[in-house]
């Protein structure tokens, strides 16, 4: 009995109306209304992923026909790094391409044989896995470069293949701890004027239980605390979803959030479209502006620190990746940052990732100087606008790793 299915229409269009279906069980020919060679595995979609849990790290290619074919056809494949900016200015991504002398590509001269629809295989090598860089997701392309003994054309859409280098991350986070809250002011002359902005965390909830009584997050904010990202969950009944205002625009997620599961939150102001992202999902928006056009970032508060509010909004969780940027991400980048982002990216200006494991120091990967001691922190105390030094808040860092801790990127 023969198995159909049919490639997705937009597919077809591309393909200037080619059909080709999977090869059916019996091992007849695939059934077709004009022939074609492609890579298996890109029939959907020509981006793969390539599990890589160490080195070495092997994935097989093979090409198929949309029919058996009448005579050996012989194909040449290769990996050819310069088709990830290609891909990257096509699909508004930001993926990187590995060291072709960290890869190998065995057997690159594949054969669909006489009476065969399927060819012998090619095997993709990641030979070393150390000039990895944290925070960037990698994309090895292999594509046709030529073949012979075939009249049918290699399909447009399925002639590369773009395996993408996913990876477990075991990371380092921060334990919420009361004590620890406070704030840390960086001085006058680093503040970030911010006219559009994302602002990145990630979060592990573990005290959400529906009161009627604010669980305080964060804070990014001007000296003066004025202009700020304030996040809390719980606000007004709000039944576990987190409440965000942005220099005084106020707005309540849609989704209803659960303890213990990460989640990457991202928001994003383009100047007059204030948005929040939960792990790349868009999940809510409202139209806004910034009084003066400008937030000039300056201070950021761990936690709830004013006066007794400490322990009475304080929200049991783990956190990490804190990133700001002076620019408004796209969709797609937000998907690809979700574990980490590359340092060096286009309008990053901080980024805590609280990796360090130890101590109270929390390093800015950007190399901007960033950077935070949080034995120099400070807090409204008495609730009376006076700012108290608060080096014991250092004492209370709390780390934490373990199989919670992880990011399949």
């Amino acid at each position: 009995m023969k198995i159909k299915f049919n490639i997705i229409a937009a597919l077809l269009l591309l393909m200037g109306g080619v059909v080709f279906t999977a090869c059916n069980s019996d091992g007849d020919d695939f059934e077709w209304d004009h022939s074609g060679l492609f890579l298996s595995g890109t029939e959907n979609n020509p981006l793969v992923t390539f599990a890589v849990e160490d080195a070495p790290a092997s994935y097989t290619i093979t090409v198929q026909s949309t029919k058996k074919v009448a005579q050996d056809v012989h194909l040449t494949l290769a990996i050819d790094p310069t088709l990830v900016d290609a891909y990257n200015k096509e699909h508004t991504t930001n993926y990187f391409a590995l060291d072709v002398s960290d890869l190998e590509l065995e057997n690159p001269e594949v054969v669909i044989a006489a009476g065969s629809a399927l060819s012998s295989a090619a095997t993709v090598r990641i030979l070393t896995t150390e000039n990895f860089k944290e925070g960037r997701t990698y994309m090895i392309p292999v594509t046709v470069k030529s073949y012979s003994g075939s009249s049918d054309p290699v399909i447009e859409t399925s002639k590369t293949i773009y395996l993408r280098i996913s990876r477990i991350i075991n990371f380092f986070a921060i334990q919420a701890n009361a004590g620890a809250s406070s704030n840390y002011i960086f001085p006058d002359e680093m503040a970030i004027p911010l006219t559009t902005l994302t602002y990145e965390a990630k979060i592990y909830p573990q005290g959400l239980n529906r009161t009627n009584y604010p669980q305080r997050f964060m804070a990014l904010e001007e000296k003066d605390e004025s202009k700020s990202l304030l996040v809390r969950f719980n606000e007004a009944n709000s039944d576990n979803k987190v409440q965000t205002i942005l220099a005084g625009n106020r707005w309540i997620s849609a989704r209803e959030f659960e303890n213990n599961q990460w989640y990457m939150l991202t928001w994003v102001f383009d100047g007059s479209t204030m948005s929040l992202y939960v792990n790349g999902e868009l999940d809510s928006s409202i139209g806004g502006s910034i009084e003066g056009g400008v937030i000039n970032f300056q201070r950021y508060e761990m936690g709830m620190s004013w006066g007794g509010y400490t322990t009475r909004q304080f929200f049991a969780h783990r956190f990490c990746e804190i990133r700001i940027w002076d620019r408004a991400l796209t969709a797609s980048e937000i998907k690809g940052g979700l574990c980490g982002v590359d340092p060096e990216s286009d309008g990053l200006k901080a980024y805590w990732k609280f990796n360090e494991g130890s101590g109270y120091l929390f390093k800015d990967e950007t190399g901007h100087g960033y950077d935070m001691d949080w034995s120099q922190t400070s807090r409204d105390k008495s609730e009376n606008g006076n700012m108290n030094p608060t080096p014991e808040a250092a004492n209370s860092i709390q780390w934490v790793k373990d199989d919670i801790n992880k990011c399949v990127n």
